[in-house]
């Protein structure tokens, strides 16, 4: 086969990388949660720990007979990030937290978690809950008025599976999407490079990619500030984005 026609091979995650990296973004995200009023973070604690518990949650329940989706796949098809739960606080928070290391240290990488988009492997769905993790910590300090570390792992892991999830979403190779030092991904329908410069390219950092993948930031307002450096015909990217709200 041709190299232009071969598909690219779903990305693999580390399962210990990337639980190590969720972990570490919730110790960041329960540090700058301790000495808040409560009724601030309530809101954001919920969704997070909601995200973490589903992990352990699905690996309770049986596996399904199959793998239906890949953490790209998952992003792709606009999933609602974690959804409203009885009330929770940092104590749940932080049981989360153990929950998740606890549940997650014996199980293997392909052991298969029945979602309701579909059967996925865990570490896939691991770097997913990084998705919503780092998109959490975001719109947690944006709430706050202050700034959250983001692990770089867990930046790193989001930033891959929503680049991944673009290019699943619009396939093609007339677009090169730079967001370094993270990722590159080809996209968008039309001529395709095998070398040299491709006929478009957009480039951004990666908290940019974050905010204009999930709907936090628009495609004029990144390309107008100069967030977002966009070239070639088919360059525009706002009619596939957001990939998740």
């Amino acid at each position: 086969m041709p190299p232009a026609q071969r598909k690219a091979r779903p990305r693999t995650y580390d399962l210990a990388k990337t639980r190590t990296a969720l972990t570490a973004q919730l110790t960041h995200v329960r540090e700058a949660i301790a000495s808040q009023d409560e009724s601030k973070v309530a809101h954001t604690a919920q969704h997070i720990t909601a995200s973490v518990n589903t992990v352990t949650r699905l690996l309770n329940r049986p596996a399904p007979a199959k793998r239906d989706l890949t953490a790209a796949q998952w992003a792709a098809n606009a999933p609602e990030l974690a959804p409203d739960t009885e009330a929770l606080d940092q104590t749940a928070l932080d049981q989360a937290a153990r929950d998740l290391t606890e549940a997650t240290t014996t199980a293997p990488g392909d052991r298969l978690l029945a979602t309701p988009a579909g059967g996925i492997r865990l570490d896939d769905f691991l770097a997913t809950r990084c998705v919503e993790l780092v998109v959490l910590t975001h719109d947690l300090a944006a709430a706050l008025g202050t700034e959250i570390p983001y692990d770089r792992q867990a930046l790193a892991t989001a930033t891959r599976v929503l680049a991944d999830a673009l290019a699943v979403r619009a396939p093609g190779g007339a677009v090169e999407v730079r967001i370094p030092p993270f990722a590159v991904v080809q996209c968008v329908e039309g001529p395709r490079h095998t070398r040299g410069t491709p006929p478009g390219v957009v480039e951004t950092d990666p908290l940019t990619w974050l905010r204009l993948a999930t709907g936090r930031t628009g495609w004029a307002e990144a390309v107008e500030s100069a967030a977002v450096t966009a070239s070639g015909e088919r360059a525009d990217l706002s009619a596939q984005l957001p990939l998740l709200t």
